[in-house]
């Protein structure tokens, strides 16, 4: 089935790295695992981050525009034409503006991965992306659903409940080979995160406050990442001294290299929906400590392959740091189940096959 692919807030082949670019590269190869013929339909980014209602009335007519185009030109050569929709990550500052009109035009499903709505934003400075997001759930014949955060918002939108589909994050678990662990005496503790304002630059503080109350235990921190804020990070980890080791932004490799290298992944993970660094360390064979934000505890599971503190507590947070320091042995258990529950349940072929049985599910309706 040739499949037309979207992402609104970053398309899968943008410039810059992120956690949202490699997911939407992971569902195109899920779906071509899957055996069907995924395509980028549009480069249009929809993205508001400033709340500003003309911009976004501009990016909707925009988009509205480019969908009628697309329609246009697949009407003129139907050999080109998607049979499915298939939309990832949408929320009120990056809604989709073509998926739902273009699949209406041409009479085919539309599907929306990781599509969030709250309430809330109903009149915010956001309205009209909020309204967007609406519609779009409101005509999706699935919404596949990577965190279970999101799933009260969607639900009361869709026509049917079962629309609603649960699809655990995932990756490609073959390009984090098994680590065998050790039992350091200086436990190695490492963060792949980019530096940047926000809840980004937050959680790196939480860290530092976290890490500042166990000076009294042997360990190093091994950080890879950079951005904007690499100053304020810096500044936040400095009562840390010598023990933080700087390693910059990585290529894949590069990350894989350096988790093969660690003991135990810390990360705070404020107001994070689910955090692919973290379910890349549980591939690589490392315990978490993460903040049970958002959808991490559909990743991590406290006490089998990690621990969760509560968001924002630092305190909390140094404690489980402590704990896991202090048990080599639990840390090489949890760091064993972390991996193979990324094998047996976030595994890029099990989610190629879930995706692939909705569609075929899609297509037969869709011919009845």
């Amino acid at each position: 089935m040739r499949i037309a692919f979207y992402a609104p807030l970053k398309p899968p082949d943008h410039a810059v790295p992120s956690g949202d670019r490699q997911i939407a590269r992971l569902f195109v190869e899920a779906l071509r695992q899957g055996g069907h013929q995924p395509f980028v339909a549009s480069r249009l980014r929809s993205f508001d981050g400033a709340g500003d209602a003309r911009h976004q009335a501009r990016i909707g007519a925009l988009g509205q525009r480019t969908a009628k185009r697309l329609v246009k030109r697949w009407r003129e050569r139907p050999e080109t034409a998607p049979e499915l929709w298939f939309t990832y990550h949408l929320y009120y500052k990056a809604p989709d503006w073509l998926g739902p009109a273009a699949s209406a035009a041409l009479g085919i499903p539309y599907v929306a991965a990781e599509a969030s709505y709250a309430g809330k934003r109903a009149a915010g400075p956001w309205a009209d992306g909020h309204r967007a997001v609406e519609r779009a759930v409101r005509r999706a014949d699935a919404v596949v659903g990577l965190n279970s955060a999101d799933r009260d918002g969607v639900l009361p939108l869709l026509r049917d409940p079962a629309r609603w589909i649960a699809l655990p994050p995932f990756l490609d678990a073959a390009a984090y080979p098994a680590r065998d662990p050790r039992r350091a005496d200086a436990p190695r503790l490492i963060v792949v995160a980019m530096m940047r304002d926000g809840d980004k630059l937050e959680s790196y503080r939480l860290l530092a406050a976290a890490l500042a109350q166990l000076l009294d235990l042997p360990w190093s921190l091994d950080i890879v990442g950079d951005g904007p804020a690499r100053a304020e990070v810096e500044a936040a980890l400095a009562p840390l001294g010598t023990r933080v080791t700087y390693y910059g932004a990585l290529d894949a490799a590069g990350v894989t290299a350096a988790l093969a290298q660690a003991d135990l992944f810390v990360w705070p993970a404020i107001n994070e929906a689910f955090g692919m660094a973290l379910l890349e360390a549980q591939a690589s064979g490392l315990p978490v400590v993460a903040g049970a934000s958002g959808g991490v505890g559909d990743i991590v599971v406290p006490g089998t392959t990690g621990l969760l503190a509560p968001p924002g507590d630092a305190d909390a947070f140094a404690a489980a740091v402590r704990r896991l320091i202090l048990d080599p042995a639990v840390r090489a258990a949890m760091g064993l189940a972390a991996a193979q529950k990324v094998r047996r349940e976030h595994d890029l072929p099990v989610a190629a096959a879930r995706l692939a049985g909705l569609i075929e599910t899609l297509g037969r309706k869709r011919a009845a």
